[in-house]
């Protein structure tokens, strides 16, 4: 039986509001957020490790500060969690392997940084598929994460950022930061009911980030709502604090969508072919989101892609592998080595790849784009859902099968691209749209999605009283 629906907990923006105004402290929130995680977390399994102590004393710190009339920003006090793929000084970073479950990271990286540098609260490290290579959010050796939305059968989170998708659903954190190389992180987003950004290459730094695939790999935020993920987002962009308050009062920048609407805008939604692929319950709930767009004045036509999704997916994964194994190869061609061997059958298969093939899809790369870019002429955006069907049950799954068809081609486009979620199912499961755009025009996605989200209603969250 799938989870009831309970009312929404506090959001990331609201619980800055409140931090600004002196009526909640950030100490609060994380002692509660620490409870929560201590009873329900052995059930549903997001950390990889919980930094409490140094959590709670970080969290006291931004109460004194606040208190004093020293607050940094809009950030200062929220918790969030990383992917055990960032490198934080002096910590673990595993990467979803019990293989490397002794690698300390020797210094953080950039966006950590900044998180950090902005006031944020760091809990832990959330959960990973092993080295981030995989779409369901399964790890045969560290654990799967548990998605909270059906406590009786056990169901994929998503993956590879499986933990941050589960933990930020579950309330055990704000908001959280995932990596996307194929769509890792708006399916953990789509599956458990969530906002998550995938952004355009470059758009933020990758330094301190375990790599995957250097061509493709595109970190990101991950939270409850659009305005929250864009507060995110402006964080890790490296904005100060006084800059983002700025633009959150004067609706600039990042939050240019308040009110901006998505009238005159034309949206491409998908074709016959592509509706193919997703059950009834997912074409349901996306005719009915491009309904409400179109309701609000978007102009809506159908996007005939220059080349079917299922082809650009397989291109994305095939410079994955490839650059995967290439980072990777030491640990999984020991066979003594602890590896997930599901990672280790998708990693190997780098082992038949040469340089002369990876060169020819990286130009075919290039040339899809520039078909991409000639067919979006007029277009502002594009519509899809992010995945096919909602969160199958884990027996169901095959793990030879991607669930990114819909994810993974913007990847190898390089596009930005927004999930959130749409109605639920009749179970009670989250379904989720996909909003994509242009390179670099993350903000526009934040402009239709919040548009979309406000005609909606308000995000709920699975009911994990029972825990």
């Amino acid at each position: 039986m799938t989870t009831t629906l309970t009312a929404p907990a506090p959001s990331l923006t609201a619980l800055s509001e409140a931090f600004g105004r002196k009526t909640l402290k950030p100490s609060d929130v994380v002692e509660a957020q620490l409870k929560r995680i201590a009873k329900r977390d052995p059930v549903l399994g997001s950390y990889q490790a919980v930094y409490a102590d140094d959590a709670m004393q970080a969290a006291k710190a931004a109460d004194f500060a606040i208190a004093a009339g020293h607050r940094i920003g809009p950030f200062h006090g929220i918790s969030f969690a990383l992917k055990d793929i960032f490198d934080v000084d002096g910590r673990v970073t595993a990467c979803g392997s019990l293989a490397l479950q002794d690698r300390i990271s020797e210094q953080s990286g950039t966006l950590v940084r900044r998180l950090i540098a902005a006031g944020g609260i760091l809990l832990g490290k959330t959960k990973t598929v092993e080295c981030a290579l995989g779409g369901w959010g399964t790890n045969q050796r560290m654990g799967t994460p548990r998605n909270p939305w059906d406590l009786d059968t056990a169901r994929v989170p998503g993956g590879s950022s499986a933990g941050s998708g589960v933990a930020v659903a579950s309330d055990l954190v704000t908001c959280a930061t995932g990596t996307d190389t194929g769509g890792s992180v708006r399916l953990p987003a789509a599956y458990c009911g969530l906002t998550g950004l995938k952004v355009s290459k470059g758009y933020l730094p990758t330094d301190g980030i375990y790599p995957l695939s250097h061509t493709l790999d595109t970190p990101g935020p991950m939270a409850r709502s659009v305005a929250d993920v864009a507060l995110m987002l402006a964080v890790l962009r490296g904005t100060e604090g006084w800059a983002i308050d700025q633009d959150l009062q004067n609706g600039h920048g990042l939050f240019a969508f308040h009110g901006a609407g998505v009238q005159g805008l034309k949206l491409g939604i998908l074709d016959d072919s592509e509706r193919q692929v997703c059950d009834a319950e997912m074409l349901k709930n996306y005719d009915a989101a491009v309904d409400i767009l179109a309701s609000l004045g978007a102009q809506i036509a159908v996007f005939n892609a220059p080349k079917c999704y299922c082809d650009l997916a397989d291109a994305n994964g095939a410079i994955t592998i490839f650059e995967g194994y290439g980072y990777h190869k030491a640990l999984y061609e020991v066979a003594q080595n602890p590896m997930d061997e599901d990672v280790r059958k998708r990693m190997l298969a780098g082992r038949g790849m040469t340089a002369e093939s990876h060169a020819l899809n990286l130009s075919q790369k290039t040339d899809t784009q520039d078909q991409f870019r000639a067919a979006m002429i007029g277009f502002d955006a594009l519509l899809t859902p992010t995945v096919a069907q909602a969160a199958p049950k884990l027996s169901d799954i095959d793990q030879d099968i991607s669930p990114g068809h819909f994810t993974r081609p913007f990847n190898y486009l390089d596009m930005a691209a927004l999930s959130l979620p749409m109605a639920p199912t009749l179970q009670g499961l989250p379904t989720s749209l996909q909003i994509v755009t242009r390179a670099g025009h993350e903000p526009l996605s934040l402009q239709i999605g919040a548009a979309y989200e406000a005609a909606l209603g308000p995000w709920r969250q699975p009911d994990l009283s029972a825990l």
